[in-house]
């Protein structure tokens, strides 16, 4: 034992020794480098400072420049109605509306982000085109003489920029989609582009309007699916009737700017009978709308939430019975809560 003991500590001496004398020759080593070290560590540091006066002088020309970057992004933020964020609910309604009867419930990931953020960015690029095409007649509308390109505040070329933009990066992400979307987005593209002038040639521009919204109905269903079956088509034409709904409720607020202006819409085409004819429309939307669920033999909640939706639809021909602009406005903004309502019933009845 005594052996063992005297023969272990004497391998833990050498150890030592061995470790001691590696120690030391790696120091000697970093003596020889030490020179180079420090001119390395003085490198460093001189790319340090020069760094930190590039941000300086990056922070300093940023605070100068960035009231003009501000006073811009809030003009774009205008131009696009960020802060009016209606149209983009009633863009998104109908394209969920698609892509949960598509998936038969929950769409793809990849599928969901990207017509969520299309509904953003189509939407913006329709109303910085919209304002383009109505620049003449928008100074002649007293609610629409505040609006950039009225007053000034951005040039045509500047939002002609940013509608192509807003459109172009829509297009990059319908790319990361199937051959068919991809097929059907240039013919998204075509009606968002003629829509705005439409006014100018016919009184129902409110239904180019639900083709535009609309058109996301069937590029659901190619996205999610690679086809587009009779179903969407009929799905389509409830957003179509729909949209006639509400926008001649919104055309209601500027009818009579509108005469005098020469603007053509379907508030001015169905004149005194307005009322009848859009709780006709109306009922045909519910009659769509109960065909598809039909058809689709969706369940008592998609049917209930219907019946909701009805009772939204008799509020608005409450408000819009006298015509008076401010209630007309409320009539159209309440129609965000019925396409939420019947989405609702197809989130429902495929849970």
């Amino acid at each position: 034992m005594h052996q063992i003991i005297k023969s272990f500590l004497s391998r833990v001496v050498s150890l030592s020794n061995s470790t001691y004398q590696i120690v030391k020759n790696r120091l000697i080593d970093l003596k020889r480098f030490k020179p180079v070290l420090e001119r390395l560590a003085s490198v460093l540091l001189q790319l340090l400072n020069r760094l930190k006066r590039l941000l300086l002088n990056l922070f300093v020309k940023a605070s100068m420049y960035w009231p003009i970057i501000k006073n811009r992004l809030q003009q774009y933020g205008n131009l696009i109605r960020l802060d009016r964020p209606i149209g983009i609910l009633l863009l998104l309604w109908p394209t969920l509306w698609g892509l949960w009867i598509a998936a038969e419930g929950f769409p793809r990931a990849d599928v969901l982000v990207v017509f969520c953020s299309g509904v953003f960015l189509m939407r913006s690029a329709g109303c910085v085109l919209n304002d383009i095409a109505d620049r003449q007649f928008d100074p002649l509308v007293k609610r629409t003489q505040s609006r950039p390109l009225v007053t000034g505040q951005v040039s045509p070329i500047e939002a002609l920029i940013l509608a192509c933009s807003l459109i172009l990066l829509a297009f990059l992400l319908v790319l990361t989609m199937n051959k068919l979307t991809i097929q059907l987005a240039f013919v998204a593209v075509l009606i968002a582009g003629i829509y705005p002038f439409m006014k100018r040639y016919t009184y129902l521009p409110q239904f180019f309007l639900g083709l535009a919204f609309g058109w996301s109905i069937p590029m659901a269903f190619a996205a999610q699916t690679n086809s587009v079956p009779q179903i969407a088509w009929v799905l389509l034409i409830a957003n179509v009737l729909w949209s006639v709904v509400y926008d001649t409720m919104y055309a209601m607020v500027d009818r009579e700017d509108d005469l005098k202006i020469g603007v053509k819409s379907t508030a001015i085409l169905f004149d005194d009978a307005d009322r009848v004819i859009i709780a006709i429309i109306q009922s045909l939307v519910l009659i769509t709308l109960i065909i598809i669920g039909i058809q689709l033999k969706l369940g008592g909640l998609y049917f209930s939430c219907l019946g909701i939706a009805s009772v939204f639809f008799l509020y608005q021909l409450f408000l819009v019975w006298d015509r008076k602009p401010a209630d007309c406005m409320r009539a159209f903004l309440n129609n965000n809560w019925f396409g939420m309502t019947v989405f609702t019933g197809l989130f429902l009845n495929y849970l």
